[in-house]
């Protein structure tokens, strides 16, 4: 096929960009394929991940069912230990410390909530766990260290379960004024539609009653 002046400049300068830049854009798609298939290959890792841990975390119910408390912690551990990346770790942790609780072990119960907190890879259940502990702590009559966890940035969908709980501590520690201002403000961010806010409207009320609702 015969080429006219112009396509045959076209194709000069074509060839000439390749032989300067020829290598460069191999390697660029090289670079490019390789990541693809590391990336794919990551995802069959996290698959593979997620499909062994959700074997341990079936196991850790049924140990739980079971009240085999061996078992159950030693189900827990592995799952934190081999596939600490996973949401079953911090799930497992969770029923691990509703089970220790059920049993009245509140310090190991602790010991998995402070797991999820220190090394839960989703904010969600680290904020979860947070709000967990504090209660155990207000049990435990470790108020200070109770207000501590309830510190710091929530999601919005904690925030009324947040505000309760700080309210509780506070009639704890004989803060009556503190302890009205997290009622009314639990209730002022819940609809009248929420099921738990009679209860709040109950403590405050038996508290003195509450402040101006805040403007909305």
């Amino acid at each position: 096929m015969a080429y006219d002046l112009e396509e045959q400049e076209q194709l000069a300068t074509l060839k000439a960009v390749w032989k300067q830049y020829g290598n460069l854009v191999t390697w660029i798609v090289i670079i490019a394929l390789v990541g693809y298939a590391a990336w794919s290959q990551w995802n069959n890792y996290q698959n593979n991940q997620a499909g062994q841990a959700s074997q341990l975390y079936e196991e850790l119910l049924k140990s739980v069912s079971d009240k085999d408390a061996s078992k159950i912690l030693r189900t827990t551990t592995d799952l934190k230990e081999k596939f600490p990346s996973t949401a079953y770790a911090s799930m497992g942790a969770f029923v691990t410390a509703k089970a220790f609780f059920d049993s009245g072990d509140l310090k190991s119960a602790k010991s998995q909530l402070q797991w999820i907190i220190d090394s839960g890879k989703s904010d969600e259940y680290k904020a979860l766990a947070k709000l967990r502990l504090a209660g155990l702590l207000l049990d435990d009559k470790s108020y200070d260290d109770a207000l501590k966890q309830l510190t710091g940035e929530f999601p919005a969908e904690l925030q009324v379960q947040v505000e309760d709980r700080k309210g509780d501590v506070y009639v704890a520690l004989g803060k009556v004024t503190e302890a009205r201002k997290s009622y009314q403000a639990a209730i002022d961010k819940m609809t009248d539609k929420d099921p738990i806010k009679q209860l709040v409207q109950l403590k405050l009320d038996a508290i003195g009653g509450g402040i101006e609702p805040a403007s909305k």
